[in-house]
């Protein structure tokens, strides 16, 4: 137990570390256009409700007993 403690944990740390650092720094190595941050685009919120309720819905037909947690509670009450 004290192999595992006091090799393979750091070791698997330090594997660990080395992936993140590789997979941050290839990013210098992409195209400019890519290497941006994506583009946010701002959508009306009419717009935003529709989809919204357009996913909801064919999700709420896929289980009725879910509708008030997908859907939300009716505000009638």
């Amino acid at each position: 137990m004290a192999f595992l403690r006091q090799y393979i944990a750091p070791l698997l740390v330090v594997l660990v570390f080395l992936v993140a650092l590789v997979a941050v720094s290839a990013r210098i190595f992409l195209p400019a256009d890519m290497a941006a941050p994506a583009p946010t685009a701002a959508i009306a919120p009419d717009q935003a409700r529709a989809e919204i309720s357009t996913r909801s819905g064919a999700i709420a037909r896929l289980s009725p007993g879910l509708s008030a947690l997908v859907n939300g509670l009716p505000e009638d009450l």
